[in-house]
């Protein structure tokens, strides 16, 4: 293995860092409890009203929002972002941010971005831990991480959809912080990382042993890992501590079942 040659020196592939906010859905109702609203009822949906976006390695986080640069600007910028990028980590970005911005795009009469991966942090906080709560705040909490900026609560959105500009710039630092914890939490979870994209594809290193979280080449072999038919050798990633196996065999047996006739 070259431990001269860093995961980041060979690193071909974008990874973006994404998170939205929307403004909510407005509808007439007749009470506070157990409402079932209908859509002759609604009388707007929700929509996306700013994002927050970094690249991983750069300095930096963006801002972009229906307020500062107007709709189209902002929807041009997202769409922008999302066919550069490789690679979008997010939280909870697969039932919500993605498919929330896919909306506005069609809507917006835009084709869809290049394709890209995603990494969702909330499938491996979900799969590998048992927190008392999955939300983003109560994670980065319970890891040591900066935290989520506090605000006001609705009444943010309130103002902000009223043109409040002090209340834009509270938004645009709340947005901003939880992108900036994100990029934290990837780092914390690398080790832990569920359905992550492989840097060996991503990067161009199909043959050369790497890890497949962070894309290094400093690896520790320990072990193997055993299936009904062989033996790989097992690696543990001495930069963010993943275990990885290789793809091929080191030793086995070629076991066939009998066809019946």
């Amino acid at each position: 293995m070259d431990d001269d040659l860093s995961s980041d020196d060979r690193a071909t592939a974008r990874t973006l860092y994404i998170d939205i906010e929307t403004a909510p859905s407005l509808a007439h109702v007749w009470g506070l409890w157990r409402q079932n609203i209908g859509l002759s009822q609604l009388l707007a949906s929700g929509r996306v009203i700013c994002l927050a976006w970094k690249w991983r390695g750069e300095e930096g986080v963006h801002f972009a929002s229906e307020h500062g640069q107007g709709r189209d600007a902002m929807l041009a910028s997202a769409h922008r972002i999302l066919g550069e990028a490789d690679v979008v980590v997010h939280y909870n970005g697969k039932r919500f941010d993605i498919p929330t911005l896919n909306r506005d795009f069609i809507l917006a009469g835009k084709l869809p971005p290049a394709p890209f991966r995603q990494l969702d942090l909330l499938e491996t906080v979900k799969r590998r831990f048992r927190f008392t709560s999955n939300k983003l705040a109560h994670i980065s909490q319970e890891l040591g991480l900066e935290g989520k900026v506090k605000h006001e609560g609705h009444t943010l959105w309130v103002r902000c959809l009223a043109g409040d500009p002090e209340a834009w710039e509270q938004m645009a630092e709340y947005n901003r912080r939880d992108v900036t914890l994100l990029e934290q939490l990837h780092d914390v979870l690398m080790p832990w990382l569920v359905r992550a994209p492989n840097p060996r594809l991503t990067d161009g290193v199909s043959d050369v042993d790497t890890c497949p979280n962070c894309g290094s080449t400093d690896l520790a072999r320990e072990g193997h890992a055993y299936t009904a038919t062989g033996a790989y050798q097992r690696h543990r990633c001495r930069a963010c501590g993943a275990w990885s196996r290789r793809g091929r065999r080191s030793h086995g047996i070629d076991i066939r079942p009998i066809a019946n006739n």
